[in-house]
């Protein structure tokens, strides 16, 4: 492994941990092929955190995707648009989305706001005006400023728009669709709305519910876990949805707030929550497929408030772990009681309860690995305080 540049003490590129206090060497069977894909929702104030125990499923499993969630300072919005009926992901708002649209460069081998050759982009789903390139291999022969040439990457989620014709026919590429616009924001026109949009304030105040549904009961009033459970919701959102978090920030040197996106996320059917919500059912006595994880990473206050902060948590269902085990983060970090576990902890047995009689091969390593993480965090501490002793 070589060492990051420019760094005080030589670190790993992949965990970035010192390289005597590695990860990676103490995992015996990285990227598990794990059935249920985990998806972590990580508070970025645990990133840096010398005992993100993310970092251990994202090194040991091998589905799983992070997305970095902020506080809500000022306003956030929340659009909500459904999947195809297939499942299949489409267009939102003119950018594609991958099943994490940040991350898209990890997920779908694009560059974000840059060029691949098409050596390096296979398997791209055209869904709703993208190119889907069918063979990959075609465009071997061809000169790499020519390629580069024909396809530009655009926006956030690595659409792919069509630049050039007589270069496409100079290459001879099968191409299964392309966009008819020159840039994929054109197409932006026939993009149906959010069907739900939810605006909150800090520590996640709703100020404002919108939806296109039609309801039976018109004229009431309801909250969003009411308008959740509502038939025409129900269907709408039966085969999964991707949402959208546009927040509001303060402008560096002024008052004025301007927007951004943070994130935008495809939650597929099968989606479930793993926080002990008041309507959580046990992970042993889950009576559907759960097909994807969604675990919160961040201290308890921390979990509490993201739970609070982002409202299309309370839409899916969530499943709670029914166990009084301590965490082995109680050496090193408080935990409000038994059962209140760490991230990686919290995964492992979730998928143990989910897999049934399934089990997946490989999980205890990644405990073994937490377990040590901690014992060197326990020692540094323990030095830390000898040689402050020392010093009186």
């Amino acid at each position: 492994m070589e060492s990051q540049q420019n760094s005080k003490r030589p670190t790993c590129p992949s965990c970035s941990k010192p390289l005597s206090l590695c990860l990676c060497t103490r995992l015996k069977n990285p990227n598990l092929n794990n059935k249920v894909h985990v998806t972590i929702l990580q508070h970025s104030l645990e990133i840096k955190h010398p005992l993100n125990s993310a970092k251990i499923a994202k090194l040991g499993l091998k589905n799983v995707d992070v997305v970095t969630v902020t506080d809500v300072m000022f306003e956030a919005q929340f659009d909500i648009q459904p999947l195809g009926l297939d499942g299949t992901e489409i267009l939102f708002e003119g950018v594609c989305t991958s099943s994490v649209c940040e991350n898209a460069s990890e997920s779908l081998g694009v560059k974000v706001s840059g060029k691949r050759s098409f050596d390096q982009v296979t398997d791209l789903d055209s869904g709703a005006g993208c190119v889907d390139i069918s063979d990959s291999e075609r465009f071997s022969g061809c000169i790499r400023e020519n390629v580069d040439e024909i396809f530009d990457v655009e926006g956030s989620g690595g659409a792919l728009a069509k630049k050039d014709d007589h270069l496409l026919q100079q290459c001879g590429a099968e191409i299964a669709g392309v966009c008819d616009d020159a840039t994929s924001k054109n197409v932006k026109a026939e993009i149906p709305k959010a069907v739900m949009s939810v605006t909150i304030g800090k520590y996640g105040e709703i100020s404002n519910i919108s939806h296109e549904w039609k309801l039976q009961d018109e004229g009431k009033t309801l909250s969003l876990e009411h308008l959740a459970e509502s038939p025409e919701a129900l269907e709408s959102l039966a085969g999964g949805f991707v949402v959208k978090k546009l927040q509001k920030k303060q402008i560096s040197g002024s008052v004025e707030l301007e927007q951004f996106e943070e994130f935008q996320i495809t939650v597929p059917p099968g989606s479930a929550l793993l926080f002990p919500a008041q309507k959580a059912m046990p992970a042993e006595a889950v009576d559907f497929e759960v097909k994807n994880l969604i675990v919160l990473d961040g201290t308890w206050s921390k979990a509490n408030r993201m739970y609070n902060e982002n409202p299309w948590l309370k839409i899916i269902p969530s499943v709670r772990l029914d166990m009084e085990k301590l965490s082995m983060f109680s050496e090193v970090r408080r935990q409000p009681k038994p059962g209140y576990l760490s991230t990686i902890e919290s995964i492992v047995y979730a998928l143990e309860a989910l897999g049934g009689s399934e089990k997946l091969e490989g999980l205890d390593n990644l405990l073994d690995v937490f377990e040590s993480m901690v014992k060197d965090q326990r020692r540094f501490k323990d030095e830390a305080l000898k040689n402050l002793s020392s010093y009186r």
